[in-house]
């Protein structure tokens, strides 16, 4: 038994037969200091392996997160402008169809299909192993090309346009979009440049909420591409029981999930000035 907690111990930073606030105090105390523990499985501290796995899911997450909001704001946008025509309504369905399909399942399907199927994309990776690593043209397009189909399932089935459609028409009554019209400015630049950048800020702090359950949701989504970031490793973890790197693969994902608020937060007042500071409160 002194050898099984011994074991225990060196691989968790925990005494199994302290009590439960000292083991959990000994945790954060390892935590703070950077040692997650030792994975069971890789047999390697579990900061290395969370270390090089950040990088590749935060490129992922990133690159979806941003294409799918920009894409959402400006179809939503035009969508409002041209509202009740026929690119309106089939926009309105088309998307409505395609958030209904579950992103794991359109990664299946983009796998089967431009993957194994076509050949166009990898079917597994981070990047081409004959490639050299670093700040090369060659290495940068690899990243893309392996990356192109985890992205693209993001986007396709997050792209979520009727919520800024709704907050634009809203705007569309506004003087400024009837003085904008007046000067004979373009369709697309109203839409774009008056339309969304009013209408978008509502959406600011969904933004970096919406972090933590993409980054959640590369559990499958790299399991599935064998894409090793967070989620592969906390997947995999799970499937083997090594619990120190379930432990600080978890702990990765909460962490990015406060740092996302807490901008949000502190930044959104900066964003829309209307919003105010806490001086500015108005009595009712």
């Amino acid at each position: 038994m002194q050898q099984i907690n011994a074991r225990v111990e060196s691989y968790t930073n925990v005494r199994p037969d302290a009590p439960l606030p000292e083991q959990y105090a000994n945790y954060m105390t390892s935590v703070l200091t950077g040692d997650l523990g030792t994975s069971i499985w890789h047999n390697e501290p579990v900061s290395m392996i969370m270390a090089k796995a950040i990088p590749w899911t935060v490129f992922v997450s990133s690159v979806s997160l941003i294409l799918t909001f920009v894409i959402g704001i400006c179809l939503g946008a035009i969508m409002a402008y041209y509202e009740g025509s026929q690119f309106d309504v089939s926009s309105t369905i088309l998307t409505t169809l395609l958030n209904a399909i579950p992103y794991y399942i359109a990664a299946i399907i983009l796998l089967y299909f431009l993957g194994f199927q076509g050949g166009f994309f990898p079917t597994g990776g981070r990047f081409d192993p004959d490639t050299t690593p670093g700040l090369n043209l060659s290495f940068i397009l690899s990243i893309i090309h392996y990356g192109a189909l985890p992205i693209f399932s993001f986007v396709i089935t997050g792209i979520d346009p009727l919520g800024m459609r709704g907050n634009s028409i809203s705007v569309l009554g506004s003087d400024y979009v009837r003085v904008a019209r007046l000067r004979g400015l373009s369709d697309m630049r109203i839409s774009i440049r008056y339309v969304a950048h009013n209408a978008i800020l509502p959406f600011y702090t969904g933004l970096l909420i919406s972090i933590g359950g993409l980054i959640g949701g590369s559990v499958i989504m790299e399991q599935i591409f064998s894409y090793p970031g967070v989620g592969y490793y906390i997947f995999e973890s799970i499937s083997s029981r090594d619990y120190p790197l379930m432990m600080g693969g978890f702990l990765v994902l909460t962490v990015c999930v406060v740092i996302g608020v807490y901008i949000a937060d502190l930044t959104y007042g900066k964003v829309d000035p209307r919003a105010g500071t806490g001086d500015q409160r108005e009595s009712y």
